[in-house]
């Protein structure tokens, strides 16, 4: 049996050096084969994607390249930036739907899309749009074309911005699992889901104040750039929210109808391949960025020479304690990566790029606390994306600067504990527990049976102090008045235009601001170099990842069915990763779904 158990181990050990070897050899291989640009080409840029500010996970049926369907947000802002400047590039062609998922392919991302879309458009660069199912989003991106044209049994679904949350009080009580909190903020709601079956006046408040000031950014920016007006744009949503082809050209949302033949037709006389069987002169997004030189993931160099080098770090998905995973926010990794930037002389400013609502209160302070140190020395620039709020904020308060978009979801201060316990349904499945204990709260974590008064007495101190250090710290980073923190608190959310007006946030502009803003800070004038963090990984992590199984959720966004599991399914995915080992938690409650 040794034998056989030292043969496999041998046959996998070489099996995977065999694996490294083939990869390695094909990395090689397409690294050679260069992507031509073809003089009068259109830049295609394929919506049928995720949007992401950090660089996607690596792809392993792609042998380590970046996920199919998944576009880094800096790729795509520079690839556009650079065609609108480019000779080569006739213009730009949008097509196809995004595919959002998770944090990604948010409106303040996509407003970052959308002024390098106008780059183009005002270097002379006709930017054309074709949508056969377009959704807010693409609605959204899709109306800073030049030309909009939509199949003529296409669909636009313009129906406004709703929040659904899922209350699981109902289901937990037919398990027979009990739940008890502790909170601070009236309007800090992440545990209504699990303590109530609908919204508090509170949260239906604030929901309904931030759907308002997100849907009015959007409103403006889409009547704008369609030639209506606002009050025009918000009849047409009201009278039908679902369009058909016709309505849609009659409410000025495209610019015409057109089957896909007739666009591909029009295309290939625009480059000069009228009648040919060749496709249309073009190259997508995704290969023109690759032409561009150094990838946005690993550096990009401003200027003639670099002076020095801006770090920007990617905070995107749930801060959770130890080390993370894809899509999260280790509080042991961040602290640590933050730390050799901190300790690197040749790092002259750091951007913090957040995505993420937040999650242990423990991991946010060891992030925070590294950027705490790191401001002493160098300029440290916080650019908030979709969503920076609770944990999010947390991290982002002593900062030199904060820049947002008008969409983006901030503030969030509050602080919460949840416990669960399965009592009663260990009593009906005929389990019982007993316990032998040295001291009074021996037992006090234990989820067999709820906890008593003093336990949450005790646990309740623990949040009122964590929530009180919240607001020290936002007084003190951001140099407000308590009195004022404390009113603007209490667990609300607000967009980025708001929080700008309550001191929450110092500047509107997106990620590219910051660099500037950054690189103006540390001195750097024109010259330097940007780096982002975390760093890609090597293809020998990336065979290891494969061995332990890492599988990257996928959805289809279009599946209502599917999109009501996968929203159970994050629910779920966000109460395992409570792992605060002191149970506390800075979370912010809301999903904006866009119907």
């Amino acid at each position: 049996m040794l034998a056989t158990l030292a043969a496999l181990w041998i046959f996998l050990v070489g099996l995977i050096v065999l694996l490294l070897v083939f990869f390695a050899a094909v990395a090689a291989i397409g690294g050679k084969n260069g992507v031509t640009v073809e003089s009068g080409s259109y830049l295609v840029f394929d919506l049928t994607t995720n949007i992401t500010d950090a660089a996607p996970p690596p792809d392993f049926g792609g042998f380590g390249g970046d996920q199919d369907g998944t576009l880094q947000l800096r790729t795509v802002t520079r690839a556009l930036r650079a065609a609108a400047k480019d000779d080569r590039i006739a213009g730009v062609y949008l097509t196809g739907s995004l595919s959002p998922l998770g944090y990604g392919a948010g409106f303040a991302a996509l407003k970052e899309v959308r002024e390098a879309l106008n780059a183009c458009r005002a270097a002379g660069k006709p930017v054309v749009a074709y949508l056969d199912f377009a959704m807010t989003r693409d609605v959204y991106l899709a109306s800073v074309a030049s030309e909009v044209a939509l199949n003529p049994y296409g669909v636009v679904l313009l129906p406004g911005l709703s929040s659904q949350p899922i209350f699981f009080t109902g289901a937990l009580d037919k398990f027979g699992i009990g739940v008890q909190v502790t909170r601070v903020g009236k309007y800090k709601s992440f545990v209504e889901p699990f303590t109530r079956k609908d919204m508090s006046p509170e949260n239906r408040a604030q929901t309904q104040k931030l759907l308002d000031d997100l849907w009015s950014q959007i409103l403006d920016e889409i009547a704008t750039s369609r030639g209506l007006t606002r009050p025009e744009l918000q009849r047409s949503v009201d009278a039908h929210g679902l369009f058909n082809a016709e309505q849609a050209a009659d409410a000025k949302l495209v610019d015409r109808l057109a089957y896909r033949d007739e666009m591909i037709a029009e295309l290939k006389r625009k480059t000069g391949r009228t009648g040919s069987r060749e496709p249309f002169k073009q190259i997508a997004l995704a290969d023109y960025a690759s032409t561009l030189g150094d990838t946005p993931a690993r550096s990009r160099t401003v200027g003639r020479a670099a002076a020095g080098k801006i770090a920007v770090v990617y905070a995107e998905g749930d801060i959770v304690d130890g080390e993370g995973d894809y899509g999260e926010i280790g509080g042991d990794r961040f602290s640590r990566m933050l730390r050799g930037l901190r300790q690197d002389d040749d790092v002259k400013a750091i951007v913090l790029r957040v995505n993420s609502p937040g999650g242990s209160a423990t991991a946010a302070e060891e992030i925070q606390r590294e950027l705490r140190l790191a401001r002493l020395t160098k300029p440290v620039i916080v650019s908030m994306g979709t969503v920076a709020a609770s944990g999010g904020y947390w991290i982002s308060a002593y900062s030199n600067r904060i820049y947002a978009e008008p969409t983006t979801i901030t503030g969030s201060i509050g602080v919460f504990g949840m416990y669960f316990n399965v009592q009663k349904l260990a009593g009906d499945l005929g389990l019982t527990f007993d316990v032998a204990k040295t001291g009074k709260f021996a037992d006090a974590f234990t989820i067999t049976r709820p906890k008593t008064d003093e336990e949450l007495e005790l646990f309740q101190h623990l949040v009122d102090w964590i929530y009180d250090q919240f607001i020290t710290k936002v007084s003190e980073g951001r140099h407000l008045d308590r009195a004022v923190v404390e009113d603007i608190a209490q667990g609300r959310v607000w967009s980025g235009t708001e929080a700008k007006k309550l001191g929450l946030v110092d500047e509107i502009g997106g990620l590219d601001a910051a660099v500037r803003f950054a690189a103006q800070n540390a001195r750097l004038g024109a010259n330097y170099t940007v780096v982002e963090y975390p760093r890609r990984k090597e293809l020998t992590e990336i065979i290891a990842d494969l061995l332990k199984g890492r599988q990257r959720q996928q959805t289809d966004s279009r599946d209502a069915f599917g999109r009501l599991l996968a929203s159970i399914k994050q629910e779920i995915k966000m109460v395992q990763e409570f792992n605060d080992p002191r149970g506390v938690y800075a979370r912010l409650p809301l999903e904006v779904m866009v119907k």
